[in-house]
Protein backbone atom coordinates (compact mmCIF):
# COMPACT_ATOMS: atom_id res chain seq x y z
CA UNK A 1 0.00 0.00 0.00
CA UNK A 2 3.02 2.24 0.14
CA UNK A 3 2.47 3.17 -3.74
CA UNK A 4 -0.99 4.04 -4.27
CA UNK A 5 -0.19 4.47 -8.06
CA UNK A 6 0.74 0.90 -8.49
CA UNK A 7 -1.68 -1.08 -5.72
CA UNK A 8 -2.83 -4.04 -6.11
CA UNK A 9 -5.71 -5.28 -4.58
CA UNK A 10 -6.82 -9.06 -3.53
CA UNK A 11 -10.20 -10.02 -4.66
CA UNK A 12 -12.43 -9.76 -2.16
CA UNK A 13 -15.18 -7.32 -0.62
CA UNK A 14 -14.20 -4.17 0.73
CA UNK A 15 -16.87 -2.49 2.90
CA UNK A 16 -15.50 1.21 3.04
CA UNK A 17 -15.98 3.95 5.11
CA UNK A 18 -17.03 7.51 3.55
CA UNK A 19 -17.84 10.97 4.95
CA UNK A 20 -20.94 11.77 6.83
CA UNK A 21 -20.73 15.62 5.64
CA UNK A 22 -17.23 16.70 5.71
CA UNK A 23 -15.50 15.67 2.23
CA UNK A 24 -12.29 15.18 4.25
CA UNK A 25 -13.55 12.79 6.75
CA UNK A 26 -12.14 9.74 5.30
CA UNK A 27 -9.06 7.87 5.84
CA UNK A 28 -6.26 7.93 4.20
CA UNK A 29 -6.63 3.78 3.52
CA UNK A 30 -10.40 4.13 2.23
CA UNK A 31 -8.96 6.69 -0.44
CA UNK A 32 -6.28 4.20 -1.43
CA UNK A 33 -8.77 1.10 -1.86
CA UNK A 34 -11.25 3.52 -3.67
CA UNK A 35 -8.40 4.73 -6.45
CA UNK A 36 -7.20 0.77 -6.76
CA UNK A 37 -10.10 -1.31 -6.75
CA UNK A 38 -11.50 -3.16 -10.19
CA UNK A 39 -14.94 -1.45 -9.13
CA UNK A 40 -16.80 0.59 -6.85
CA UNK A 41 -20.49 -0.25 -5.89
CA UNK A 42 -21.91 2.82 -4.49
CA UNK A 43 -25.87 3.61 -3.07
CA UNK A 44 -25.78 6.62 -5.11
CA UNK A 45 -23.12 7.06 -7.84
CA UNK A 46 -23.54 10.43 -8.33
CA UNK A 47 -23.04 11.51 -4.75
CA UNK A 48 -20.17 9.30 -4.77
CA UNK A 49 -18.57 10.46 -8.12
CA UNK A 50 -18.69 13.87 -6.33
CA UNK A 51 -16.25 12.60 -3.42
CA UNK A 52 -13.99 11.07 -5.98
CA UNK A 53 -13.58 14.05 -7.76
CA UNK A 54 -12.75 15.99 -4.56
CA UNK A 55 -10.03 13.57 -3.84
CA UNK A 56 -8.97 13.54 -7.82
CA UNK A 57 -9.53 9.44 -8.35
CA UNK A 58 -10.19 9.28 -11.58
CA UNK A 59 -10.88 6.40 -13.71
CA UNK A 60 -13.26 4.57 -11.32
CA UNK A 61 -15.77 1.82 -12.63
CA UNK A 62 -18.91 2.69 -10.67
CA UNK A 63 -21.91 0.33 -10.08
CA UNK A 64 -25.33 0.95 -8.58
CA UNK A 65 -26.30 -0.57 -6.04
CA UNK A 66 -29.10 0.44 -3.57
CA UNK A 67 -32.55 -0.79 -1.60
CA UNK A 68 -34.19 -1.28 -5.33
CA UNK A 69 -31.55 -3.27 -7.49
CA UNK A 70 -29.61 -5.43 -3.90
CA UNK A 71 -31.30 -8.43 -5.23
CA UNK A 72 -30.41 -8.55 -8.96
CA UNK A 73 -27.23 -6.59 -8.58
CA UNK A 74 -25.85 -9.11 -5.32
CA UNK A 75 -24.97 -12.50 -7.44
CA UNK A 76 -23.46 -10.02 -10.12
CA UNK A 77 -20.98 -8.87 -7.94
CA UNK A 78 -19.94 -12.21 -6.26
CA UNK A 79 -19.36 -13.58 -9.82
CA UNK A 80 -17.19 -10.74 -10.75
CA UNK A 81 -15.36 -11.18 -7.39
CA UNK A 82 -14.94 -14.97 -8.01
CA UNK A 83 -13.47 -14.43 -11.37
CA UNK A 84 -10.92 -12.09 -9.87
CA UNK A 85 -12.31 -8.43 -9.59
CA UNK A 86 -11.30 -6.58 -6.40
CA UNK A 87 -15.32 -4.57 -5.35
CA UNK A 88 -15.85 -1.74 -2.72
CA UNK A 89 -18.88 -0.85 -1.13
CA UNK A 90 -19.92 2.34 -0.08
CA UNK A 91 -22.90 3.86 0.78
CA UNK A 92 -24.38 7.50 0.81
CA UNK A 93 -22.64 8.30 3.90
CA UNK A 94 -21.00 6.87 7.01
CA UNK A 95 -20.20 2.94 7.24
CA UNK A 96 -22.10 0.34 4.65
CA UNK A 97 -24.95 -1.67 6.01
CA UNK A 98 -25.43 0.88 9.26
CA UNK A 99 -29.38 1.19 7.80
CA UNK A 100 -28.31 1.25 4.28
CA UNK A 101 -28.26 -1.42 2.03
CA UNK A 102 -25.43 -4.74 1.88
CA UNK A 103 -26.80 -7.30 4.30
CA UNK A 104 -27.51 -9.49 0.75
CA UNK A 105 -24.14 -9.05 -0.44
CA UNK A 106 -22.25 -9.86 2.65
CA UNK A 107 -24.59 -12.75 3.23
CA UNK A 108 -23.68 -14.15 -0.19
CA UNK A 109 -20.23 -13.54 0.23
CA UNK A 110 -20.17 -15.61 3.10
CA UNK A 111 -21.77 -18.37 1.57
CA UNK A 112 -19.20 -18.14 -1.45
CA UNK A 113 -16.51 -17.70 0.91
CA UNK A 114 -15.50 -14.99 -0.87
CA UNK A 115 -12.70 -12.32 0.98
CA UNK A 116 -14.74 -9.45 3.13
CA UNK A 117 -12.35 -6.69 4.02
CA UNK A 118 -13.52 -3.51 6.17
CA UNK A 119 -11.93 -0.63 5.53
CA UNK A 120 -13.66 1.50 8.93
CA UNK A 121 -14.24 4.95 9.40
CA UNK A 122 -17.09 7.53 9.95
CA UNK A 123 -20.62 6.74 11.22
CA UNK A 124 -23.47 9.43 12.38
CA UNK A 125 -24.30 7.08 15.54
CA UNK A 126 -20.87 6.86 17.04
CA UNK A 127 -20.56 10.51 16.52
CA UNK A 128 -23.63 11.44 17.45
CA UNK A 129 -23.23 9.69 21.07
CA UNK A 130 -20.01 10.59 21.15
CA UNK A 131 -20.36 14.16 22.13
CA UNK A 132 -24.09 13.89 23.20
CA UNK A 133 -22.72 14.28 27.42
CA UNK A 134 -25.46 11.16 27.77
CA UNK A 135 -24.03 7.64 29.02
CA UNK A 136 -21.52 5.85 26.21
CA UNK A 137 -20.40 2.96 27.82
CA UNK A 138 -23.46 0.57 26.55
CA UNK A 139 -26.04 1.92 24.30
CA UNK A 140 -28.44 0.73 21.19
CA UNK A 141 -28.32 1.35 18.02
CA UNK A 142 -32.06 1.66 16.45
CA UNK A 143 -31.84 3.12 13.50
CA UNK A 144 -35.12 3.68 11.39
CA UNK A 145 -37.69 3.05 13.22
CA UNK A 146 -41.05 1.82 11.43
CA UNK A 147 -42.60 4.33 9.67
CA UNK A 148 -45.93 3.56 10.48
CA UNK A 149 -47.63 4.47 13.65
CA UNK A 150 -49.01 1.21 15.19
CA UNK A 151 -45.06 -0.48 14.67
CA UNK A 152 -43.90 2.43 15.98
CA UNK A 153 -45.18 2.79 18.50
CA UNK A 154 -44.63 -1.04 19.99
CA UNK A 155 -41.31 -1.12 19.10
CA UNK A 156 -40.95 2.34 21.37
CA UNK A 157 -43.03 0.26 24.27
CA UNK A 158 -40.13 -2.33 23.62
CA UNK A 159 -37.41 0.43 24.40
CA UNK A 160 -38.96 2.02 27.01
CA UNK A 161 -37.32 -0.62 29.45
CA UNK A 162 -34.06 -0.77 27.90
CA UNK A 163 -31.52 0.95 30.60
CA UNK A 164 -28.92 1.57 27.72
CA UNK A 165 -28.71 5.17 25.59
CA UNK A 166 -30.28 5.06 22.56
CA UNK A 167 -29.78 6.18 19.01
CA UNK A 168 -32.05 6.93 16.43
CA UNK A 169 -31.93 7.89 13.08
CA UNK A 170 -34.68 10.08 11.20
CA UNK A 171 -35.50 12.34 8.57
CA UNK A 172 -36.12 15.74 8.81
CA UNK A 173 -39.94 15.44 7.88
CA UNK A 174 -39.89 12.60 10.77
CA UNK A 175 -38.23 13.80 13.81
CA UNK A 176 -40.78 15.61 15.42
CA UNK A 177 -42.92 12.94 15.18
CA UNK A 178 -40.48 11.10 16.46
CA UNK A 179 -39.46 12.73 19.57
CA UNK A 180 -43.25 13.24 20.35
CA UNK A 181 -43.52 9.69 20.39
CA UNK A 182 -40.61 8.97 22.39
CA UNK A 183 -41.74 11.12 24.72
CA UNK A 184 -45.25 9.98 25.17
CA UNK A 185 -44.07 6.62 25.52
CA UNK A 186 -40.77 7.04 27.48
CA UNK A 187 -41.52 10.47 29.51
CA UNK A 188 -39.54 13.50 29.63
CA UNK A 189 -36.00 12.18 29.10
CA UNK A 190 -32.93 14.04 28.59
CA UNK A 191 -31.53 13.59 24.92
CA UNK A 192 -29.67 15.20 22.03
CA UNK A 193 -30.82 15.82 18.12
CA UNK A 194 -27.59 16.12 16.09
CA UNK A 195 -28.38 17.80 12.61
CA UNK A 196 -25.99 18.04 9.80
CA UNK A 197 -22.92 16.85 11.64
CA UNK A 198 -19.75 17.86 10.30
CA UNK A 199 -21.44 19.77 7.56
CA UNK A 200 -21.19 24.09 8.22
CA UNK A 201 -24.62 24.21 10.16
CA UNK A 202 -24.00 21.18 12.70
CA UNK A 203 -26.58 21.88 15.12
CA UNK A 204 -26.41 19.55 18.23
CA UNK A 205 -29.91 20.61 20.33
CA UNK A 206 -29.26 19.26 24.07
CA UNK A 207 -31.87 18.90 26.43
CA UNK A 208 -35.06 17.51 28.15
CA UNK A 209 -37.49 15.93 24.97
CA UNK A 210 -39.98 18.73 25.55
CA UNK A 211 -37.13 21.34 25.40
CA UNK A 212 -35.96 20.22 22.13
CA UNK A 213 -39.64 19.63 20.47
CA UNK A 214 -40.43 23.10 21.86
CA UNK A 215 -37.20 24.76 19.78
CA UNK A 216 -38.12 22.27 16.64
CA UNK A 217 -41.45 23.59 16.76
CA UNK A 218 -40.30 27.46 17.01
CA UNK A 219 -38.91 26.86 13.48
CA UNK A 220 -39.85 27.25 9.79
CA UNK A 221 -39.00 24.30 8.80
CA UNK A 222 -35.70 21.27 9.69
CA UNK A 223 -33.11 20.18 7.58
CA UNK A 224 -30.03 17.36 7.69
CA UNK A 225 -30.32 14.15 8.50
CA UNK A 226 -30.84 13.57 12.05
CA UNK A 227 -29.34 11.54 14.55
CA UNK A 228 -31.32 10.83 17.87
CA UNK A 229 -29.98 9.86 21.09
CA UNK A 230 -31.93 9.47 24.08
CA UNK A 231 -31.00 8.77 27.86
CA UNK A 232 -31.69 4.76 28.61
CA UNK A 233 -34.30 4.30 31.39
CA UNK A 234 -33.72 4.61 35.59
CA UNK A 235 -31.92 1.73 36.83
CA UNK A 236 -33.54 0.33 40.14
CA UNK A 237 -35.61 2.04 42.59
CA UNK A 238 -36.79 4.90 40.82
CA UNK A 239 -38.99 4.08 37.92
CA UNK A 240 -41.34 6.44 35.94
CA UNK A 241 -44.59 5.32 35.88
CA UNK A 242 -44.98 5.38 32.03
CA UNK A 243 -41.66 3.27 32.06
CA UNK A 244 -42.77 0.71 34.70
CA UNK A 245 -46.54 0.36 32.12
CA UNK A 246 -44.31 0.22 28.97
CA UNK A 247 -42.79 -3.16 30.61
CA UNK A 248 -46.22 -4.53 32.09
CA UNK A 249 -48.32 -3.81 28.80
CA UNK A 250 -45.18 -5.86 26.64
CA UNK A 251 -45.73 -8.45 29.25
CA UNK A 252 -49.34 -8.47 28.56
CA UNK A 253 -48.88 -9.39 25.40
CA UNK A 254 -47.73 -12.87 26.05
CA UNK A 255 -50.79 -14.57 26.65
CA UNK A 256 -49.04 -17.61 27.61
CA UNK A 257 -47.58 -15.86 30.38
CA UNK A 258 -49.55 -15.52 34.09
CA UNK A 259 -50.12 -11.83 35.40
CA UNK A 260 -48.12 -13.53 38.41
CA UNK A 261 -45.10 -14.14 36.49
CA UNK A 262 -45.08 -10.90 34.17
CA UNK A 263 -45.25 -9.04 38.09
CA UNK A 264 -42.41 -11.11 39.33
CA UNK A 265 -39.99 -10.29 35.84
CA UNK A 266 -40.74 -6.70 35.75
CA UNK A 267 -40.05 -6.61 39.95
CA UNK A 268 -36.87 -7.78 39.30
CA UNK A 269 -35.83 -6.09 36.52
CA UNK A 270 -36.23 -2.69 38.47
CA UNK A 271 -35.99 -3.89 41.92
CA UNK A 272 -39.10 -3.24 42.43
CA UNK A 273 -41.75 -4.83 45.63
CA UNK A 274 -43.26 -7.81 43.61
CA UNK A 275 -46.78 -6.61 45.58
CA UNK A 276 -47.04 -3.28 44.30
CA UNK A 277 -45.75 -4.55 39.98
CA UNK A 278 -48.40 -7.42 40.65
CA UNK A 279 -51.41 -4.29 41.37
CA UNK A 280 -50.01 -2.46 38.56
CA UNK A 281 -50.51 -5.39 36.06
CA UNK A 282 -54.15 -5.75 37.31
CA UNK A 283 -54.44 -2.27 36.85
CA UNK A 284 -53.79 -2.41 33.21
CA UNK A 285 -55.02 -5.76 32.69
CA UNK A 286 -58.41 -4.40 33.64
CA UNK A 287 -58.26 -1.59 31.38
CA UNK A 288 -57.30 -2.94 28.41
Amino acid sequence: MDDPEHMQLEAGLYIVATPIGNLDDITLRALKILKAVDFIAAEDTRHTARLLSHHRIKGARLISYHDHNETNRTPELIDRIKRGSSVAVVSKAGTPLISDPGYRLIKMSVANHTRIIPVPGASAAIAAISVSGLPTDSFVFEGFLPRTKGNRIKRLKELAVEKRTLIFYESPRRVLTLLKDIQTIMGDRPGVLSREMTKIYEEFVRGRLSAIISTLTDRSGIRGECTLVVMGGKIKGDVAEITLRAAIELGLQNRDETLSAIAKTVAKKYGLSKNRVYEEVLRIKNEQ
